[in-house]
């Protein structure tokens, strides 16, 4: 288990500060499948996850689903035949927060697991 699966989630506020620069590039270390992209001016990190059918994919989905709900930091997920797109990003701020790279963390874990 890497140290950021092991993190928990903070509760996070619209000033809370955004990870960035030698900070962001430490955590993408932990973290070595996922990249950041931006979308609609906001930065998230963002990976594809590949299945063998469309019933694997969406089973790794539900996972993600329930480990977001559990940690109440909530993800895009894209569900297609074979593949799970998982996009993490801290709405309050516009970008990117520590909480975004534990819990991409945690999905590297549940995909491990399947």
């Amino acid at each position: 288990m890497s140290r950021l699966a092991e993190s928990t989630c903070e509760a996070c506020r619209a000033d809370a500060p955004r990870v960035a620069g030698a900070e962001a590039t430490e955590l993408l270390a932990q973290i070595p499948e996922w990249c950041i992209v931006e979308r609609d001016g906001v930065s998230r990190l963002e990976r594809v996850f590949k299945f063998k059918d469309f019933v694997q994919a969406l089973e790794f989905a539900n996972r993600v689903g329930a480990a977001a709900e559990e940690e109440g930091h909530h993800p895009a997920i894209l569900i297609e035949w074979g593949k799970v797109t998982v996009d993490w990003w801290t709405h309050a701020i516009h970008g990117l927060h520590h909480n975004d790279f534990v819990m991409a963390a945690k999905t590297d874990e549940l995909y491990d697991a399947v």
